[in-house]
């Protein structure tokens, strides 16, 4: 069998080449990289030690965040992310991660769905540090309390956030200023130079997004329960923190995960 490190090396390396699936992932190392991993035999253990290590995979990611000081990070931004788990057409006879995932609507991307939403706070690097899952139906504003669990500090939000009463509340008992861009004929307490540096820096957290979507095809997990799709999730999110983090190392552009290996 393989050892754990080979396993999870594969995994990362699989979902930085957008190898979508675990057929497609073990095929390619057996055709191109056999000699570095000679154990890698049938595809189902290696399917299930994968599965098996979600929690090391949990903790390692914690560890990156830490490590890399961005967890530290006194500024961190926060958004949301559709995640369809199947078609909307066969959502109704769908009995999959039932009774978790509902019904939603993502106006960004004038999208009905039937899955989950996949919370995102990230650093200004743009290295995730929290990413709870929660069902598609719930407003934007009703997450805002899990998003910002544990942290201190400023958090630029986009106009889904919005609630005067809850903001209060948390900049109040938690020091947490969530800001966000003021609707139309509305007041705001923030200056016009705090507004465009939130504007600029929640452009981090869509491009994190589309990483997550694109690259890593979160939006494309096709699995029975919620036990392997949490396990997928953790594994396309600690791919992206160990590129962030890689890159950070090297001096690079954290978020130009293309640049990140040439040749």
């Amino acid at each position: 069998a393989l050892t754990d490190e080979e396993v999870i090396t594969m995994e990362i390396c699989g979902e930085y080449f957008k190898l979508a699936t675990d057929k497609e992932l073990v095929a390619y190392f057996r055709t191109h990289y056999a000699h570095f991993f000679p154990r890698l035999t049938e595809r189902t253990l290696f399917v299930r030690q994968a599965a098996n290590l979600w929690q090391v995979k949990a903790a390692i990611h914690q560890r990156l965040t830490h490590i890399s000081g961005q967890a530290a990070d006194p500024i961190q931004i926060i958004d949301t992310l559709p995640l369809p788990v199947c078609g909307y057409t066969r959502s109704s006879r769908d009995r999959c991660f039932k009774p978790w995932a509902d019904y939603g609507h993502c106006a960004a991307k004038q999208l009905d769905y039937y899955g989950f939403k996949l919370g995102l706070r990230i650093a200004r690097s743009g290295m995730i540090l929290h990413f709870p899952l929660f069902p598609a139906r719930p407003h934007d504003i009703r997450l805002l309390d899990d998003l910002v669990e544990g942290f201190a500090g400023l958090v630029p939000a986009d106009k889904g956030f919005i609630d005067a009463f809850r903001q209060a509340g948390l900049e109040e008992r938690h020091g947490v200023v969530v800001v966000t861009p003021p609707r139309k004929g509305m007041t705001t307490p923030h200056s016009p130079t705090l507004l465009k540096l939130c504007a600029r820096l929640r452009k981090g957290v869509e491009t994190v997004g589309s990483h997550l979507t694109e690259r890593f095809a979160v939006a494309r997990i096709r699995v029975h329960d919620l036990w392997h799709f949490q396990h997928r999730l953790i594994r396309k999110v600690l791919a992206h923190t160990v590129s962030v983090f890689l890159s950070l190392q090297l001096g690079r552009p954290p978020l130009d995960l293309d640049g990140l290996v040439t040749g």
